[in-house]
């Protein structure tokens, strides 16, 4: 999942612990209140930094989209708001066959579209099968390759969709062969690419207003909300009065408002307005910090190597190249400097990192390579984003492949608008992106950089890893955590990945009033779970209106 452009400071506060069950009504609580107070308390203003907006969850893969995905899509499992665990949704129960590769699911009864129509089997199943279609090269068609057949379909190598182990035999059973054993498959499904589709979308192309074009109309969706109204700058979303779990959904109304500067946004929070903002904010401007709130996330910058063409494709360059770069200084100034590609998490085994430089071994290898002193290596071209800490980082790169290894660079300089279109582009060999998991899982990341992931902007194409990989589909617990650990060592020892830092969510949002927001791993916060918590007067006072 790309994220939107996270700002790094200094600033933390103490989050309150809390925990929630999905399944029963939150309470409330008193708060010291020191902001205007909105009036309608089932009316929610939210924040996002301007960008156009995909709704076709076929083609999107921004993470403030996800973000909205939580308030119209709903698949058959979804995100706990605090642990992220895989909640049922539009599952009313589940099998799972001997060999654990099949799983049978009925759909519950009352899920619902926000038109009426009930959401079937054959909505999941075409959905997907949409989603794989070659011609459409979705961003995250290749998380579908666990399934039977899905890789070969959506690759064009088989043609027949019936041969994809999506199966519908009635209109409230969905049926899903797997390759393997995938323990983590409910996680997966939470997210949104795994969302169905109401028939009459799936042939349409136009889910959002586009500029100048006219035609478009909001998808009709399933989720708790649906979307009432859009333009460039605002989505009003309204309470899905056909939502299986109605009742447990407390807002009646969320307005997504999109801000051109930082600025913008802080006046919104200052006003009262908004609740909550994800996304470019000007801390300094703010009169009140009570809502400021930063968590680490399971997400890591990084640089990478494309590794398709020769010499690129020999790993002992790029380990060469990994070898002689100032990896302190690279990540001096980074709150959480990150030495591995995935952030540690419970029970997954320590990675040794890259850390260390050693000149010597780095000019054996080019001489192993048959490039001593850079003699005969192409030009190198690093592309970058507009920003200071990209030169920065750039440069030193840079600056240490040009005087140790001889190479011949060049820095291109790429538009943010254009920029992670341009990672799907030819011209270039370093890149950067940040990364934030999909699902609490390694194989979130690891998955992209198969040879075959639509994700793998690097091109990267290892026959140990994909054995790696391969293995771990048939392992469980422990075993597999440990298999993907040498999967991901072996990326960083040939050099593919670069790990610079982790990143951290900056939200700004009233805790203190609103209920069922949680700091999280993934910074998706489901609006369904979201409500303003309940004022408790002190005995013998009124309150006014």
């Amino acid at each position: 999942m790309l994220p939107v452009l996270l700002i790094m400071g200094c600033i933390s506060s103490p989050v309150r612990e809390q925990t929630l069950n999905p399944n029963e009504e939150t309470g409330g609580s008193d708060f010291a209140e020191t902001r205007p107070r909105v009036l309608d308390r089932s009316e929610l203003t939210v924040v996002f930094s301007s960008h156009d907006v995909e709704l076709d969850f076929r083609k999107s893969y921004m993470a403030s989209e996800a973000q909205l995905f939580t308030a119209i899509y709903e698949g058959l499992f979804s995100y706990h708001p605090f642990t992220l665990e895989p909640v049922p949704a539009a599952v009313e129960r589940w099998e799972l066959s001997e060999d654990k590769k099949q799983w049978t699911f009925t759909i519950k009864q009352r899920a619902r579209f926000w038109n009426g129509d009930p959401v079937r089997a054959e909505d999941f199943r075409a959905a997907w099968i949409s989603l794989l279609e070659p011609e459409r090269e979705s961003p995250y068609s290749s998380l579908f390759d666990i399934i039977e057949g899905a890789h070969d379909f959506r690759n064009g190598i088989e043609k027949d969709s019936e041969k994809v182990g999506i199966l519908a035999p009635d209109e409230k059973t969905l049926v899903v062969k797997l390759n393997s054993p995938a323990s983590f498959f409910p996680a997966m499904l939470c997210h949104h690419s795994f969302s169905p589709i109401h028939p009459s979308m799936l042939e349409k192309d136009l889910w959002s207003p586009a500029k100048g074009e006219r035609g478009w109309m909001p998808p009709i969706s399933n989720g708790p909300f649906r979307i009432d109204s859009m333009d460039e700058s605002k989505i009003v979303f309204m309470k899905n009065d056909y939502y299986w779990e109605r009742r447990r959904v407390s807002l009646n109304k969320i307005n997504v408002k999109y801000t051109e500067t930082a600025d913008e946004a802080s006046a919104l929070w200052n006003s009262g307005e908004a609740r909550w903002i994800s996304g470019d904010v000007n801390i300094d401007a703010l009169t009140d910090h009570s809502g400021i709130q930063l968590n680490v996330m399971f997400a890591t910058h990084y640089y990478y190597i494309r590794c398709a063409d020769k010499p690129w494709n020999d790993y002992r360059i790029r380990r060469a190249m990994i070898l002689v770069l100032p990896w302190d200084e690279i990540r001096s100034g980074h709150r959480l400097p990150a030495k591995t590609l995935i952030f540690p998490i419970t029970g997954y085994p320590e990675v040794e990192g890259i850390t260390e430089t050693d000149y010597e071994e780095a000019e054996k290898l080019m001489t192993e390579a048959g490039y001593a002193d850079g003699k005969g290596m192409p030009e190198l071209v690093i592309r970058l984003t507009p920003s200071r800490e990209a030169a920065r980082i750039g440069g030193l790169m840079a600056g240490a492949w040009k005087e140790k290894l001889g190479l011949n660079v060049r820095v291109e300089i790429i538009p943010y608008d254009r920029y992670f279109q341009s990672m799907k582009e030819s011209g270039y060999i370093i890149g950067s992106s940040t990364w934030i998991g999909d699902f609490a899982d390694p194989y979130t990341f690891l998955q992209m950089w198969r040879r075959d992931s639509n994700l793998n902007d690097a091109h990267h194409d290892d026959a140990e890893y994909e054995a790696l990989i391969e293995k771990s589909m048939l392992e469980e617990g422990d075993a597999r955590l440990a298999t993907l650990a040498d999967a991901e060592k072996l990326l960083l020892d040939r050099g593919a990945v670069l790990p610079i830092s982790y990143s951290p969510a900056l939200n700004i949002v009233d805790i203190g009033e609103l209920e069922g927001w949680f700091p999280n791993a993934l910074d998706i916060h489901p609006f369904k779970y979201i409500s303003f918590k309940i004022f408790r007067t002190l005995p013998g006072v009124a309150m006014a209106k």
